[in-house]
């Protein structure tokens, strides 16, 4: 028995238990092993004419014992000599396959996948004795390497006629916690084989056995025979490693929806190449509609990532920003810098500039879908633009340039949807973008300011989603343009004597404006007259950076329970409407009277901006109260 040439026990302990984060993933390290030797024979077959074995031949197989709790992986590649079995397995962390790689400059077509050489220690997890048998190319002997986990290991020739090496496993008994006969399920195998390495470049067969029914004498008693099929599990060549004309949007279609688990078909495609600093290929689908956990804590972002075909990472959140987050699909790199496991990344610059190149694909492709297909892009909004908005509000707008573009709100202007580019071009010389907050559109239209506002002519965006005003006001402006809400209080509409006017007017009944203002107590900052209602009597404008809907949505998130914002408000009266004269009267003639109008005011000014009333009740009876006089 010989002892490992690392740290024996420690090690191989860290190796099973630590490093790797699920059991299944031996399953894989073995794969791609088996596939690495493989390439390692095919390489050296372009150079050297006795290999004899020709590229359709390789092949990695799966053998199920049930019965005896055997699982076996064989493959017909390079194989190892005596000195190879105790160089790369006996010692934890060698690598042949990165050996191969630094002595093997010229091998840019064959994927050698390992790196670390600790993948195959991972079947420790699973198997509790452990058998290499192999043969190298060139060599007229086997050898048998056996080890039970971190006592040590033995090497002893064995009789093995063919070039290559199986790998023998001794599954585990089950334990309290732990399945182990799910890796003697043939099905399971065949889902963990698609899994994680469908796309290795080698086919991996395995023999199925199903019970089919025979004819019986009677015709009547049920008799089954097993009957044994050899299948490949792996497709081979990734989808995305075909060229674009060899792909129709059936292909890509199918691919999505039995990859990614979607009815729908996709909206957009992004299918491409990159060669240089980072070498890879994605294929990226932009959804129809969200998943049912989209908007939901448990929902996870991120794409598959794969290295040379073999699955890394299921979602890889590094990948994708957080605004483009309902993008599905895959990157393969050809030169990722992966952790000992090959489970996590490196976070390196290499990372970086690939998440920053999928940045750009994903906002580019959806820039065209809103130039050429406006009716998808709208669905597409409908379904994603809350989070697009997110992404300009959060991180303080750092992103806001890249997202601004992307937006689009319903305009009072044939109630259709506009980008912000497509207002400014059209609103002439004036400096402001005008908006409106509300629930809806209807009741948008229904606000006092917004007559006022198209009456002069003006185009409103209709803001009806809580993150709207907050995505605006981190904006700050468009193309020198400047946002303002039509119920904030600095909305300015009149002309020069209009406001001489008007302000002459506020003037004089500043003392009637501060009764009113004590009569309504604290749930306002002031009252004064306004020109800006037309039909209207009253409204409520806001003064300061937090509107009414702000305050709606801030106290509605549990983080403010017990700090509630409050909106700095103000009740304007239509300086043209009749009550302006009834209630400078009753200041000259029933002050008790004017208090009570005044929190009637107040209280019509909550209903038509859609604000609930505090107390109902109270203003029901002033109502009653005011029409029997």
């Amino acid at each position: 028995m010989k002892q490992f040439k690392s740290e024996s026990k420690k090690l191989m302990d860290m190796m099973i238990n630590s490093i790797y984060t699920h059991k299944e993933i031996f399953l894989r390290e073995l794969i791609s092993n088996a596939s690495d030797a493989i390439d390692k024979l095919y390489f050296k077959s372009l150079t050297d004419n006795s290999v004899g074995t020709k590229a359709e031949d390789f092949e990695i197989r799966i053998d199920i014992d049930k019965e005896n709790r055997i699982l076996k992986i064989t493959d017909n590649g390079c194989g190892m000599t005596e000195e190879e079995l105790d160089k790369n397995l006996g010692t934890i962390a060698k690598s042949g396959s990165f050996n191969f790689k630094q002595e093997n400059e010229k091998t840019e077509n064959v994927d050698i996948i390992g790196q670390f050489g600790v993948g195959f220690y991972s079947a420790f997890m699973v198997s509790d004795n452990v058998t290499v048998e192999s043969r190298a190319f060139g060599s007229d002997k086997a050898f048998c390497w056996k080890s039970k986990g971190a006592e040590g290991y033995s090497v002893s020739e064995c009789d093995k006629q063919s070039v290559g090496t199986v790998v023998t496993l001794h599954i585990k008994d089950n334990a309290e916690d732990e399945n182990y006969d799910e890796f003697l399920d043939q099905y399971r195998i065949s889902a963990l084989v698609k899994k994680y390495s469908d796309y290795i470049r080698h086919p991996i067969k395995m023999e199925f056995t199903t019970k089919e029914p025979v004819d019986t004498a009677d015709g009547k008693t049920p008799e089954y025979k097993d009957v044994t099929e050899l299948r490949t599990l792996n497709s081979m060549v990734p989808l995305w490693k075909k060229a674009k004309t060899e792909l129709s949007d059936e292909d890509y279609n199918n691919f999505y929806k039995e990859k990614f688990y979607d009815f729908n078909d996709p909206a957009r495609v992004v299918h491409y190449k990159t060669e240089g600093q980072a070498t890879y290929n994605a294929l990226l689908y932009i959804p129809k509609k969200p998943p049912f956990d989209y908007y939901t804590k448990e929902f996870e972002k991120g794409l598959q990532l794969y290295c040379k075909g073999v699955l890394i990472m299921d979602k890889c959140a590094d990948l994708l920003p957080d605004y483009f987050s309902f993008v599905k699909g895959l990157v393969d790199s050809e030169d990722l810098s992966l952790n000992i496991s090959r489970e996590m990344l490196q976070h390196d610059g290499q990372l970086k500039l690939i998440a920053k190149t999928l940045e750009k694909k994903i906002k580019g492709e959806l820039e065209k879908m809103l130039s050429a297909d406006r009716d998808l892009y709208e669905e597409f909004f409908k379904a994603f633009g809350i989070q697009l908005k997110f992404g300009i509000y959060n991180d303080y707008g750092a992103h806001k340039d890249i997202l601004k573009d992307l937006l689009i709100f319903r305009s009072s202007l044939d109630k259709k949807y506009v980008t912000l580019k497509e207002y400014t071009e059209r609103m002439g010389e004036r400096d402001t973008i005008y908006y409106a907050c509300g629930e809806t559109d209807e009741k948008i239209e229904m606000l006092p300011q917004t007559d006022a506002v198209k009456e002069k002519g003006y185009e409103i965006l209709y803001l009806t989603e809580n993150v709207d005003e907050f995505a605006l006001m981190m904006l700050g402006e468009y193309n020198g343009k400047k946002f303002m809400n039509i119920c904030d209080d600095k909305l300015d509409l009149d002309t020069e004597d209009e406001k001489k006017a008007l302000e002459s007017e506020n003037e004089a009944a500043k003392d009637m404006f501060t009764l009113m203002k004590e009569s309504v107590g604290d749930k306002i900052n002031a009252v004064r007259f306004t020109n800006k209602l037309k039909k209207h009597p009253v409204c409520l404008t806001s003064e300061g950076g937090i509107s009414l809907e702000m305050e709606k949505t801030l106290n509605s998130m549990p983080t403010v329970a017990d700090n509630k914002v409050k909106a700095q408000l103000v009740l304007e009266i239509n300086a043209a409407h009749p009550i302006a004269e009834k209630l400078k009267n009753l200041y000259k003639d029933d002050t008790e009277t004017l208090k009570k109008y005044a929190k009637l005011l107040y209280g019509e000014a909550c209903l038509i901006g859609g604000t609930n009333l505090d107390d109902p009740v109270e203003h029901s009876n002033l109502v009653c109260e005011l029409m029997t006089k």
